[in-house]
């Protein structure tokens, strides 16, 4: 028994003010007033999604990774505490603050606080997006994902046997070109969890996924008059997804995306990525030279080749056109 999904997550900011516009107006999130020092945001029918706390500071708080029941939680507990972890029981307060039944939490190898519920709330009322959006894809798969940086090879084994050994996550996949990385499912998203080699530890990313394309589009339009589009549209070669990423007010990044890859976990088989992060796009002005240059050679490649995937769909989300071309009904046959 291990972690189902990611559930909620904390964030630490200096500007509560600025989150309360960027919540709502870029992401679409539905603001949830809690007190002067704190706000929270709904993206579906859980009571809350992600807490904004005021801090001198920026960045992560906490991540709340979801359990199926108590059994789950306390058979974590066993594991961690024999492993030599700290995992503290949280209290009565501190439940209802997060609107769980029950949780535990500790340190991850790069410092994060960790923390592992069961018994989420569900609102009674509709969630009401904050912009018209429609809507997003959470559900059994949880929030989306989330990406760490590790400045070293050693720091990426420490961090994968804290999350595999421990809490249950299996790798999908991995890549080693423009840079070393990992990802790792705990359900039939692709993957809740990446570690990418960077130049020091930290936390890199949240992706959101949405119902539809044109949600994603009509947010990196408001991304680029607010200058603040981090990686521009392309589609990833791991999950399919098609996404940009922006800079939120707390110095982390949200990739805002469609058309995630389901995979099974039971019959799923990890294996090594050749052809980059991207299809193409996802041009990364975050990134040193050499990185963009690598990535740019490896997408340029990709397309030379002409390496495809087929676009990832919801029923009721897609209209079917009739074929016109006979070379491309022979082409698409062999692409199934």
């Amino acid at each position: 028994m291990g972690v189902q999904a990611l559930g909620y997550l904390g964030v630490k900011s200096s500007s509560l003010e600025d989150w309360s516009s960027f919540g709502p107006r870029l992401l679409g999130l539905q603001r949830i007033d809690k007190s002067a020092s704190s706000i929270a945001f709904r993206m579906d029918d859980r009571k809350q999604r992600i807490v904004v706390d005021r801090d001198s500071g920026d960045g992560i708080g906490f991540f709340g990774w979801e359990v199926g029941d108590k059994e789950a939680l306390d058979a974590i507990a066993a594991r961690l505490e024999e492993a030599g972890i700290a995992a503290t029981r949280g209290s009565r307060a501190l439940a209802e603050e997060r609107h769980v039944a029950e949780l535990i939490f500790c340190q991850d190898p790069l410092g994060n606080r960790v923390e592992l519920f069961h018994g989420a709330q569900t609102a009674d009322e509709p969630f009401v997006a904050g912009r018209s959006i429609s809507g997003f894809r959470t559900g059994p798969l949880g929030l989306g994902h989330v990406v760490f940086t590790a400045e070293s090879a050693e720091m990426v084994r420490k961090m994968l046997s804290f999350y595999q050994d421990l809490l249950g996550f299996r790798l999908t996949d991995y890549y080693s070109n423009p840079f070393e990385a990992r990802f790792l499912h705990v359900n039939q998203r692709h993957h809740s969890l990446a570690f990418v080699q960077g130049p020091k530890n930290g936390f890199h990313h949240l992706m959101m996924e949405l119902f539809s394309l044109d949600d994603v589009g009509q947010g990196y339009d408001l991304a680029l008059a607010g200058d603040r589009v981090a990686a521009t549209l392309g589609r990833h070669t791991s999950d399919f997804l098609t996404s940009f990423y922006q800079w939120t007010p707390s110095n982390f990044m949200v990739e805002y995306g469609w058309g995630g890859r389901s995979i099974d976990p039971k019959a799923w088989e990890p294996h090594e990525r050749n052809a980059g992060p991207s299809f193409w796009g996802h041009e990364r002005h975050w990134a040193s030279d050499e990185v963009r240059v690598r990535a740019r050679e490896l997408r340029h490649k990709n397309a030379a080749q002409g390496l495809r995937a087929p676009v990832q769909v919801m029923e009721g989300n897609f209209q079917v056109m009739p074929g016109a071309c006979p070379w491309w009904d022979r082409v698409s046959k062999a692409l199934r």
